[in-house]
């Protein structure tokens, strides 16, 4: 992970990169629930499985809030900054 860093540095000098803390928390909910939804579809519990799948989508447009509100945060603090 040093490596991808120090790369990504040589690539983007001047520019600073924040990372939330919450968009992985974020994928991996989005992720289990995806998983329970799936495994409840294969032992038959249709109505179960479907709940789940609602949730997932919950849990994707929330992680996608995240990364689009912390690019907006972070963009504005560059402006501002610079």
């Amino acid at each position: 992970m040093g490596m991808a860093d120090s790369e990504l540095d040589s690539i983007f000098p001047d520019t600073k990169r924040h990372r939330n803390p919450l968009v992985p928390i974020g994928a991996f909910v989005t992720a289990g629930v995806l998983t329970a939804g799936l495994i409840s579809f294969k032992r038959g519990n249709s109505q179960l499985g479907q709940q789940l799948m609602r949730a997932r989508v919950l849990a994707q447009g929330g992680t996608v809030v995240l990364m689009v509100g912390s690019a907006y945060y972070y963009g504005d603090s560059f402006k501002r900054a610079g």
